[in-house]
């Protein structure tokens, strides 16, 4: 497993803009996200459990209007920030597809593993 790269842990505010960055998943070109809920980064692939179209209103909005959940901008699914479990809307029960992340020495950085490769 490799570790990339994605911002500086100063970029990322609480329940703020997320940061977009691209991945291959399954082989095919897609994006993924980094937000900070509760003082911690979350990363997702940004893929609705719904149908599998990217979740931002615009690129890096990821949060609803309390800045509590994530949100799918196009079936108003409501994720949990922490597990990515969906507690509303139409795949309610499902999950977004976690990424690996660590945050130390100021950087935020993903892992790759057998289905997400760096780009």
């Amino acid at each position: 497993m490799a570790e990339i790269f994605i911002c500086n842990s100063n970029e990322l505010e609480e329940g703020g803009k997320g940061i977009r960055f691209p991945l291959l998943a399954g082989g095919d070109e897609a994006t993924g996200f980094v937000v900070r809920y509760d003082g911690v980064a979350h990363a997702y692939l940004n893929r609705c459990a719904h149908v599998p179209v990217e979740l931002d209103w615009t690129p890096g909005e990821f949060f609803e209007g309390s800045g509590l959940y994530i949100m799918c901008a196009t079936h108003g699914a409501i994720y949990v920030p922490e597990t990515g479990y969906c507690t509303g809307g139409p795949c309610r029960g499902g999950r977004l597809r976690k990424i690996q992340v660590t945050e130390s020495d100021g950087k935020i950085q993903w892992s790759t593993d057998d289905f997400l490769k760096s780009v």
